[in-house]
Formats: structure tokens, C-alpha cells, sequence
């Protein structure tokens, strides 16, 4: 093979000109067009991307009832639950991913939560299952 030459596909030419019919450009491989009536016709690109999420957000949350035997103890603290909320915005299922440190307080959030209702979250137009993290603070405040 000739120095500054490449076979490629049967055909011969200058590499660093041609390879085959498409002009080196920056690196990249684009159609050579050897007079001005030669036009390359290619299909039209399609791009696809997926369309963002939009995460969940709340709707209705009522407040969980403070239980009597938590407060009497004086007991205090943060549930972090982890929950699966619908297409329709309900509540499926729920996970506890950080305790309060008080199961009393735990179980109290988690009842509440489940009549939670959600604005569901959206993938474009479309309304779509997905996993919110919902933090529950119960606080002692003196009267």
C-alpha cells in the first residue's frame, strides 16, 4: 500500500483527503462531495430523550395524632418514611428509613401517612408511580 493511502471496503484513496467518499471534518466522518451537483441525501435524524420527572408533591397531610403514652414519657423526634406513591396519588407502600428512636412515634407516622394523598409525579404529560421521602417531626411544645 502507497504511504498516505488506505483500503477500506475496496476502494482506494488518499487517507487524509478521502476514506471511501467521506471528508475527514474535525475527526469526524461527513459526506465528501466531489462537484457541486453530488448531494448526499440522508434520512432525517431522529432524536428521542426521555422527558423529565416531575416528583411527587403533597395534597392532603393531615397531621398524625401525638400519642398520649409518647408524650407523657416526653418523648421527641424525626420519622424519615420512605413511600411509594401512585399514579393516582394514593399511598402504596411504606417503608420507615430512619426510626424517631420511639416505636410508638414510628407507628403513629406511618398510620397517618398512609391517608396521605399526593399530586402524583409526572413524566411529561403523564402521571407516574414513584418513591418520596416524607421526614414526620413530632415536637413537644410547653403551654
Amino acid at each position: 500500500m502507497d504511504q498516505g493511502t488506505h483500503r477500506l471496503g475496496g476502494c482506494r484513496e488518499p487517507f487524509l483527503k478521502t476514506v471511501c467518499g467521506l471528508a475527514l471534518a474535525g475527526g469526524l466522518m461527513a459526506p465528501a462531495l466531489s462537484a457541486a451537483t453530488d448531494v448526499i441525501e440522508l434520512p432525517p435524524i431522529e432524536i428521542r430523550a426521555s422527558r423529565p420527572l416531575v416528583p411527587a408533591t403533597y395534597r392532603s397531610t393531615p397531621v398524625p395524632p401525638y400519642p398520649a403514652a409518647a408524650r407523657a414519657q416526653g418523648l421527641e423526634g424525626v420519622v424519615v418514611l420512605t413511600v411509594r406513591v401512585g399514579a393516582d396519588g394514593r399511598v402504596g407502600d411504606i417503608r420507615v428509613k430512619s426510626s424517631s428512636g420511639a416505636r410508638i412515634l414510628d407507628d403513629s407516622a406511618v398510620a397517618a401517612v398512609k391517608s396521605w394523598t399526593f399530586a402524583p409525579a409526572r413524566q411529561g404529560p403523564r402521571a407516574v408511580e414513584s418513591w418520596v421521602e416524607v421526614p414526620v417531626r413530632f415536637v413537644l411544645t410547653q403551654r
